[in-house]
C-alpha cells in the first residue's frame, strides 16, 4: 500500500461525507496502517480535493435577540412579584408588568432605594403610582 492510496482513499472517504476519526479507523482496518489522529489531519490538509465545507458542521446560529419590541397593551392592572431568589445587595427583588403592558425587573436595596432593570416598553406616570402603591400592599406584612 502506498501513501498515495491512502490519501486517495482518505480524499474519497471525506467527500462523501464520512468524518476524519472514522475514516482513521476505515484505514486501519482496510489498509492494515494505524495513524494517531494527528497524522491523519496531515495527511488530510495535504488534500487538494476534498471539499471541506461537506464536513464542517454548521456554526450554532447565534441566538438574534429580538429587539424589545413594545409590549402589547396590558390589562390596565399592575402585576408586582417578588423573586424568592436572593439578589446580592437587595433587600428585595422582583418583577412588574405595569398596566400598560410595560414590564421590569425590580429592585429594593439596603438603603432602600427603589431600582428598574431590563425595561421593555414605556411605563406611564399612573404606571409608576400603581407600582409604588403594589410594592407598599406587598410589605405591608413585612419583609
Amino acid at each position: 500500500m502506498s501513501d498515495i492510496e491512502i490519501k486517495k482513499f482518505i480524499a474519497q472517504e471525506l467527500n462523501n461525507g464520512v468524518n476524519l476519526s472514522h475514516v482513521q479507523d476505515m484505514v486501519a482496518e482496510k489498509f492494515g496502517v494505524k495513524y494517531t489522529f494527528f497524522e491523519m489531519r496531515m495527511l488530510a490538509a495535504e488534500l487538494e480535493n476534498v471539499d471541506w465545507k461537506k464536513l464542517d458542521p454548521e456554526p450554532p446560529k447565534a441566538k438574534e435577540e429580538a429587539p424589545a419590541a413594545a409590549p402589547a397593551p396590558g390589562t390596565g392592572v399592575c402585576k408586582v412579584e417578588r423573586s424568592k431568589l436572593a439578589r446580592p445587595g437587595a433587600l428585595a427583588s422582583g418583577t412588574v408588568t405595569f398596566g400598560s403592558g410595560a414590564t421590569a425587573e425590580w429592585i429594593l436595596d439596603q438603603t432602600g432605594r427603589l431600582g428598574l432593570d431590563k425595561l421593555v416598553g414605556e411605563p406611564t406616570e399612573e404606571d409608576f403610582q400603581e407600582f409604588q402603591t403594589e410594592l407598599k400592599k406587598l410589605f405591608a406584612n413585612g419583609l
